[in-house]
């Protein structure tokens, strides 16, 4: 058995069939509606937000993991003995790697790596984690690996509407509604080296048609692209335009494993219905 546990902000939208395969533990971010505060995926999801958000034009609160929360959680696995590798949300956008940190500090072999990204770009880097889990390569090994392929991480993705972001404060009221006007989709790329979510292309005409050039434009930008695994995530899309999208990326041959996945209430009450991206590594 194992003396490493792997573990991961359940922000990393992993999916049920890999964290079973990879015996992955998550901790929720909560989630505070109308009043009541949930865990993240655990009682509350995306769809609740949306109808709250249609209701009262407002969003949900989400409250970043904070140091006492991560030293319950992460506490049984070393009193039993175990080293813990976690790997959180981007420390660009959120405090909960700083938190992490500092529960680590008094929890002898909790070893906690910064993602630098989100949703199932972090997924991918914990998969390679459980790969090397399985293999049997040491805590520190293994942390050191993963840290280097964080570089290698590429995640992007395509927003219908701005109406979620405007909400937020994160994209002004004008910028929004001249989007709206002119028909544009915004792409959202994060920054590998830093973590840092910033728009790289604005794209005009309907959806189904922008992603079909999305799609195309991201699995032609690089030439080493490592076929193992990749992620179509979304945050709640009809099932014909998934069905379009994953097409497109089997048309491309690149790929040996498809991985669809629906993005956690923290990452969809800032982008909206009507998100989706493609996530890979490359070599």
């Amino acid at each position: 058995m194992s003396k490493i546990i792997l573990s991961a902000d359940r922000t990393c939208d992993i999916g049920p069939e890999l964290q079973e395969k990879y015996s992955v533990n998550l901790i929720s971010y909560s989630i505070t509606l109308e009043d009541k505060k949930y865990m993240d995926s655990v009682d509350v999801f995306p769809d609740d937000l949306y109808e709250a958000f249609r209701k009262n034009g407002t969003l949900p609160k989400t409250s970043a993991i904070n140091p006492a929360e991560y030293t319950e959680y992460f506490k049984p696995w070393v009193d039993a003995g175990y080293e813990v590798i976690h790997i959180t949300l981007s420390s660009a956008i959120t405090s909960s790697y700083q938190s992490c940190l500092l529960a680590a500090e008094d929890l002898p072999g909790v070893h906690v790596i910064d993602s630098r990204n989100v949703s199932s770009a972090i997924a991918l880097l914990v998969i390679e984690a459980g790969e090397r889990i399985a293999k049997g390569l040491s805590a520190a090994q293994i942390v050191e690996e993963i840290s280097e392929l964080r570089s290698k991480s590429h995640c992007s993705f395509v927003l219908e509407t701005l109406d979620f972001m405007k909400a937020g404060g994160r994209c002004s009221g004008v910028a929004a509604l001249a989007a709206g006007v002119l028909g544009l989709k915004v792409c959202i790329e994060v920054d590998n080296q830093t973590g840092v979510l910033h728009a790289s292309k604005k794209y005009r005409g309907n959806m189904d048609k922008v992603l079909a050039q999305y799609v195309k434009e991201q699995l032609e930008k690089y030439d080493n692209i490592n076929p193992e695994h990749m992620y179509i995530t979304h945050s709640g899309v009809p099932q014909e335009r998934l069905d379009m999208v994953k097409k497109l990326v089997e048309d491309s041959g690149i790929f040996k494993t498809i991985h669809i996945s629906r993005a956690s209430c923290t990452i969809s009450t800032h982008c909206g219905p009507g998100t989706l991206g493609v996530l890979f590594l490359e070599k």
